[in-house]
């Protein structure tokens, strides 16, 4: 019987041991990972040298329910995750961007830093695939454990009785924690899994799908031919009627198969999520009247493309402005049709690269059902929630590793304050 067992050893999972173990020195506790090693995820993001946070980070800059996220994020600012991972020897260097990475640049420093302050029992290769109840002291085996919304906790607790888990038959724990992510780069242990232990446990989970991930093109279109130009770019989605559901700004990447790039990564959950139609602007901060007005009041003797030079990079320019027909030669529908296709070029995409390209899952389990002040459960005494697994996702650029930090931080510290108040505990004591 642990007092602890925290299912998942990523971010999430590694930040909520540390914590436990600050919280409660004396808890035995366990930390239990499908994959034969910690931290795969830590380890390829940023390129392999972890963008660990962001110098600034709001609510905004996260999917999902706002004030609720608002509510985790205060408890753990970008100022304190900097103090906390300087404390365990990872000083940090802020990048142009807002990026901030270890200034050794490489994400092993990151990990075996969390791994080094987690001092709890590190069990790896070990897959979760059920989770039922325990008997412990004073559960008998014939009773369930309570489940919140019934009464059942408060009745549990005032006589005396501890909610606990039993975990694939082998262990039992008093408290658990679920960190075990979502379904981003499943060859890292994040197949999924994880949701259907939260549907055992009484939660709901949305219809996950991937986030922060590249967008394939139709076959065969001219933009294939562009593979390797970058650009700042300005994309939106729209409705059918031509409203802008959501736009972005950032670098975009063409690619052999479509698009890339921070910009495209950060939009693509809205596309996934709307299937609306994906516009590009070449010209961030230009608008049609803008590009139009620049080329009417041209040189007619010169060229579009001689205006557009050094605007956008050359292999696209060649495309984008046609032939070499002077500005005083276009016809009005002939210039308008240039034009759009500078600052609003429709983008065929027709699918995403799926999770195994993907930086992380959005949707899961919703936020209404996580006490935000522990990170409890609303549906299971004894349960705590972090990480991917919950109904967040955030912007490229460290925000979802802040979320990590922060959500794991107080699952961790509010599952090891739950577990000494274990009356199992303090006869053991």
């Amino acid at each position: 019987m642990y007092d602890i067992a925290i299912i998942g050893g990523g971010a999430a999972g590694l930040t909520a041991a540390i914590f436990a173990r600050r919280t409660a020195p004396d808890a035995k506790i366990v930390l239990l990972d499908g994959a034969k090693k910690l931290g795969a995820k830590i380890l390829i993001s940023g390129g392999g040298r972890c963008n660990i946070t962001h110098d600034v980070v709001t609510p905004g800059d996260f999917n999902g329910n706002r004030n609720a996220i608002a509510k985790v994020l205060r408890t753990f600012t970008v100022e304190q995750t900097i103090a906390w991972f300087a404390a365990m020897g990872v000083t940090m260097k802020c990048e142009e961007t807002g990026k901030l990475f270890p200034t050794s640049d490489r994400a092993k420093t990151v990990l075996d830093a969390l791994v080094g302050a987690a001092d709890v029992e590190l069990r790896t290769g070990v897959k979760v695939t059920e989770i039922g109840t325990a008997a412990s002291r004073r559960l008998s085996r014939e009773r369930p454990a309570p489940v919140l919304g019934d009464g059942g906790e408060d009745a549990a607790r005032s006589a005396g009785e501890t909610p606990a888990f039993r975990i694939d038959d082998s262990i039992d724990a008093r408290v658990l924690i679920l960190a075990t992510g979502g379904r981003s780069i499943p060859k890292t242990g994040s197949d999924g899994t994880g949701y259907a232990l939260a549907r055992s446990l009484g939660h709901t989970v949305g219809e996950v799908f991937p986030a922060l991930v590249p967008l394939v093109l139709e076959d065969g279109h001219w933009m294939a031919n562009l593979s390797g130009t970058s650009l700042d770019a300005e994309l939106s989605v729209r409705a059918d009627t031509g409203r802008v559901l959501v736009r972005q700004r950032g670098s975009m990447l063409f690619t052999h198969f479509g698009l890339s790039g921070p910009v495209v990564l950060d939009i693509s959950r809205h596309w996934i999520a709307t299937r609306g139609q994906l516009f590009a602007n070449f010209l961030p901060g230009e608008t049609f009247e803008s590009v139009e007005s620049l080329l009417m009041r041209g040189n007619p003797r010169a060229t579009v493309a001689g205006v557009m030079r050094g605007r956008v990079p050359e292999r696209l320019l060649a495309i984008l402005a046609g032939d070499a027909v002077p500005l005083g030669q276009l016809t009005k529908d002939e210039r308008r049709k240039i034009v759009r296709a500078f600052v609003e070029m429709p983008m065929p995409v027709v699918r995403d690269r799926g999770f195994d390209f993907a930086e992380v899952t959005a949707d899961g389990v919703p936020l209404a059902e996580i006490d935000l002040a522990t990170m409890a459960s609303r549906k299971r005494a004894g349960l705590y929630l972090c990480g991917e697994i919950l109904d967040v996702d955030g912007r490229i650029g460290g925000y979802n590793f802040q979320w990590a930090w922060a959500s794991g931080r107080l699952a961790g510290i509010h599952a090891a304050r739950e577990a000494s108040r274990s009356p199992e505990r303090s006869d053991r004591a």
